[in-house]
């Protein structure tokens, strides 16, 4: 604070409160006593605590401050400025007397200096006793308070990080005060509030009403196992006298009062979960994308570590013979621990358990279990030594293995872990697992039976369409089958090339509409049926006839059929078309035309004639047969789909093979979203 010398000059003393200090809470007076005891510096302070102007009192003895003796000399003044100047520093309490004569208890300190032109003095801090003890009581207080309070107390930043906290609230979190200091709340608190808690304190740091007697439930970071309902109540700190802000808080642990909430919570985080796993489980009909579905939709909030493996039954009738070991076959896998547990969970396709394992009791209750990874559970469950010690090392402290159980039948086995650092499985969790698999077991057992659909009918699809195509020295064929995507692989176009009599060589494109086991069956029917009438030589119309009668009976409703009959003596080709796509004659000189002149009504229909339409091919002339799958697409008609295949037929490179990969890359998407057929066939003369 300035001070007053002789003359009336303004300067600094020796010591001024700077904003913030704890000199700003106590009112301070400052002044200086010379060599004879007059009074040679006097700050804004002593005019406040004594009521003297600089003007009255500078140059004056410094006797008049205190309230023994008479004004012309005083003990306490003589004893002040003798211990200062003997002992360096002395403190202690005095009478003082103010200029009113009113007398008070003060507190004096004070220290020997050399002022100007090599004089001493001693300088004199003096503070009214009561304002002393007031502040040195609250200080003692809040030191006591923040030593033995069992409540929580802490103090944040506007960012919401630790400033000061208790050891009630670190050992409410279960970790020590220095791990906090600097560090987020969200750290230290696992919350299942969206946010919720974070955006109250927020609140309230920027300057918002106070929280009183808020019950938050949480799970401290420090103890992982155990879930805390606290009271919480904070305020905005003071910004007076320069002091920080942020936020105030104490905190009551009241866990044991409000166990209902923690059950809620507990509940909560279950069904969450269990909300989760039922939009990220059986999101395709893939049966090991499914069981990964499975697999991440439980870590981590479950679990650490997680398997599922599908059992290899020998007979899925029989009855389960707990005498005999147990074969799976792993198919998805996942941890977050590291090393060696991620070659634990993934470094086996097929697991052999031995008869007593901890699986055989599970098979043998149908029921979830939960089991401690020790000796005796290795013992009784890892057949190989390596693999024993993998998951002895993986850091495992527990497993939960569930039935995926589907139709009546256990159709493979769910295992999750959980490493030492987190509690074990609980009987609420053996439950939460039960669930999980039994709603993974639906979706990959639905997996599974459309898989084996997919191969019958992927087998069946390839055992009635042409494996070997027939050849001809006048015909060379390139042809195409591109399934439409997975869902629909199994569907009903068809191809063939058939040999005639005479040399003449058939080229038949067909499409039954749908997908599917029926579309591929109606398919495989009017392939044979085709290729029988062929080799009767029948005329291409009266073919179609025949064609048309054997889907009404075989209730096909709706199909297509192109028959093309070429003659290479000739040179001439016998066409006929039952409401399919109309083929493309790639002339020799680069032109390319439309054969538009055979449509006719779809077989099933009935009806309705059919016409042969004949035309000539120019020798090395190529034609085009297709499917609706190569030129239809979404956003683009019919018309504008064959226009472009006429340009890529015009432009595509000579040969057949490459021609034909070079069309379906440019006018296919990708993936395909229908099945397509091209058949590509260059035509020659005979001699």
């Amino acid at each position: 604070m300035p001070s007053a010398l002789p003359g009336g000059e303004e300067a600094h003393g020796p010591f001024w409160s700077e904003p913030g200090a704890l000199l700003e809470h106590v009112p301070v007076a400052v002044f200086g006593l010379d060599d004879g005891d007059l009074v040679s510096y006097w700050g804004p302070g002593a005019r406040d605590l004594f009521g003297y102007d600089s003007t009255a009192v500078l140059s004056k003895p410094g006797a008049v401050l205190f309230a023994d003796g008479p004004r012309s000399g005083s003990v306490s003044c003589a004893r002040l400025t003798e211990r200062g100047r003997t002992l360096g520093y002395w403190r202690g309490r005095l009478t003082a007397r103010r200029r009113d004569g009113t007398t008070f208890a003060c507190g004096f300190r004070a220290f020997s200096m050399r002022g100007t032109a090599g004089r001493s003095l001693v300088m004199v801090l003096a503070s009214r006793s009561d304002e002393l003890d007031r502040v040195k009581t609250n200080l003692a207080f809040l030191d006591a308070l923040f030593e033995t309070c069992p409540i929580g107390l802490v103090m944040l930043d506007p960012d919401l990080r630790y400033v000061h906290l208790n050891q009630a609230l670190a050992d409410m979190d279960g970790l020590p005060i220095e791990a906090h200091l600097g560090r987020p709340i969200d750290e230290f608190m696992i919350m299942s509030d969206g946010g919720e808690y974070r955006n109250m304190l927020r609140t309230v740091a920027l300057g918002g009403p106070p929280i009183v007697g808020a019950l938050v439930g949480t799970r401290p970071r420090g103890h992982p196992d155990r879930d805390q309902v606290r009271s919480v109540s904070f305020f905005p700190l003071s910004q007076a006298v320069g002091s920080r802000p942020g936020v105030g808080g104490l905190m009551v642990d009241v866990t044991d009062r409000e166990q209902a909430i923690l059950e809620a919570t507990a509940g909560r985080r279950r069904l969450a979960l269990l909300a989760e796993a039922s939009t990220r489980i059986g999101t395709t009909l893939d049966l090991n994308l499914t069981a990964q579905e499975l697999v991440d939709a439980s870590m981590p909030d479950f679990c650490d570590g997680a398997v599922v493996e599908l059992v290899e039954w020998m007979d899925e009738a029989a009855d389960f013979d707990p005498g005999l070991p147990l074969f799976t076959r792993r198919i998805a896998s996942g941890t977050i621990l590291p090393p060696p547990a991620t070659e634990l969970v993934s470094g086996v396709e097929t697991v052999r358990y031995p008869p007593g394992s901890v699986i055989h009791d599970m098979l043998r209750t149908g029921r979830a279990v939960s089991a401690v990874v020790n000796e005796e559970f290795l013992a009784r469950t890892v057949l190989i030594e390596s693999r024993a010690r993998l998951l002895a090392e993986s850091g495992l402290a527990c497993v939960l293995i569930a039935p995926l159980i589907a139709r009546g039948t256990v159709q493979g086995i769910a295992m999750f872990g959980r490493s030492a650092d987190r509690p074990a499985f609980t009987k609420d969790d053996v439950s939460l697992a039960g669930e999980l698999a039994s709603r993974a077991a639906i979706c990959l057992d639905n997996a599974r039976l459309y898989s084996r659909v997919q191969d019958i009918s992927i087998t069946l699809q390839r055992a009635l369409l042409p494996s070997v195509l027939a050849t001809s020295p006048y015909v060379d064929v390139a042809h195409r089958y591109v399934p439409g995507s997975r869902v629909t692989e199994v569907g009903g176009d068809w191809y063939d090339v058939i040999n005639l009599p005479d040399g003449r060589v058939a080229l038949v494109v067909g499409d039954v509409m749908g997908h599917g086991v029926s579309a591929a069956a109606a398919m495989g029917r009017l392939r044979i049926t085709t290729k029988a009438l062929a080799r009767h030589d029948s005329e291409p119309a009266d073919l179609l006839a025949e064609l048309d009668a054997c889907a009404q009976e075989a209730g096909i409703e709706l199909a297509t059929c192109l028959y093309i009959a070429y003659d290479p003596k000739s040179g001439r080709a016998r066409i006929a078309s039952a409401g399919h796509p109309p083929p493309l004659l790639l002339r020799p000189d680069g032109t390319v035309e439309t054969i538009d002149d055979v449509l006719g009504v779809p077989l099933g229909v009935g009806g309705f004639p059919f016409r042969t339409t004949e035309i000539e091919l120019p020798g090395n002339a190529t034609l085009a047969l297709y499917t609706d799958g190569l030129i239809e697409a979404r956003g683009r008609d019919i018309d504008a789909g064959l226009e472009a295949l006429r340009v890529e037929l015009r432009g595509a490179p000579k040969p057949l093979e490459a021609m034909a990969d070079h069309i379906l890359a440019s006018l296919l998407p990708t993936p395909p979203t229908d099945d397509t057929v091209l058949v590509l066939a260059r035509v020659h003369r005979a001699p």
